[in-house]
């Protein structure tokens, strides 16, 4: 009697086979590992495994990423570097800006007070010159006033003015000192010996005879006896204003004629008294 025939199964090596025994957890591991100098990647490592309940040792694959090449980081350096100057030109450029600024609104308040000075410069000038406008004018008015009054006196006193033409004594060294400086410069404030002023010519002729007279014209012209123009003699002193107010003293030295420090264009001379009439006399001698 032939044995019944048993089946047999086969099974492939792949073939799921159930165990009581429990499966092991899947577990992955990922490394990675950086280039740390130039903050280049250099390499990139993944690990991981997986296992079914039957698998034994776990599975690594590692990946490879392409390094970062010796141009290529020159190149991240040289833009840093760039990066960096840019970085400081904004900065000095800013600075320059700020500096510019403040000297260009320095340089307005500057400006601004130049002007008012100028202004007030030239405010000050025009008052200036006005007032010696005022003065000339108002001297000239004076000045003519006068001579149209010494004219009408001496017209009709021309004959008795020229008949005491000699000086003597005390006079006649008067006369001889002025007309010794006829020639000599005039000077303001002068008192010789080579330069004079009116007032100064007729105080150091005086002090010749032992007078001593005040040093300006407005005190000469009151310093002795007021003398008609008509009855004028050598050593008498003229002035030219009003008394106790001359602006010009001169000293008569007979026959119708005067010395005097008359200005700095003529400097002292000898002039007839029609040259420019006197407004009055005084006698000191």
């Amino acid at each position: 009697m032939e044995e019944p025939l048993v089946p047999v199964v086969l099974m492939s090596h792949t073939a799921h086979i159930r165990s009581h025994r429990k499966p092991r957890r899947s577990a992955s591991k990922v490394a990675m590992r950086a280039g740390v100098a130039g903050g280049v990647l250099s390499t990139l490592a993944v690990a991981g495994a997986s296992g079914s309940a039957n698998a034994a040792e776990p599975v690594t694959q590692t990946l490879e990423l392409p390094t970062l090449t010796a141009d290529l980081a020159a190149q991240v350096a040289q833009s840093a570097d760039a990066t960096q100057q840019a970085a400081a030109n904004y900065e000095l450029q800013a600075e320059r800006d700020a500096a510019a600024a403040k000297a260009a609104k320095q340089a307005k308040a500057d400006l601004a007070v130049a002007k008012k000075k100028a202004e007030a410069k030239k405010k000050a000038a025009e008052e200036a010159a006005r007032k010696a406008a005022a003065e000339r004018a108002a001297r000239s008015a004076e000045r003519t006033t006068l001579t149209a009054t010494a004219s009408a006196g001496t017209s009709t006193s021309t004959s008795t003015s020229t008949s005491t033409s000699t000086a003597t004594g005390s006079a006649a060294a008067v006369v001889s000192f002025v007309q010794a400086q006829v020639g000599d410069a005039y000077v303001s404030g002068g008192t010789g010996p080579n330069s004079w002023d009116c007032s100064g010519l007729v105080q150091a002729a005086f002090r010749q005879v032992g007078i001593d007279l005040p040093r300006v014209s407005q005190d000469q012209s009151t310093a002795g006896t007021q003398v008609s123009l008509s009855n004028l003699q050598p050593g008498d002193i003229l002035y030219w204003g009003g008394m106790g107010s001359a602006y010009h003293v001169a000293v008569y030295i007979g026959d119708g004629m005067f010395v005097g420090a008359q200005n700095s264009s003529t400097g002292v001379v000898a002039k007839p008294l029609s040259y420019d009439p006197p407004s009055g006399a005084v006698r000191v001698l």
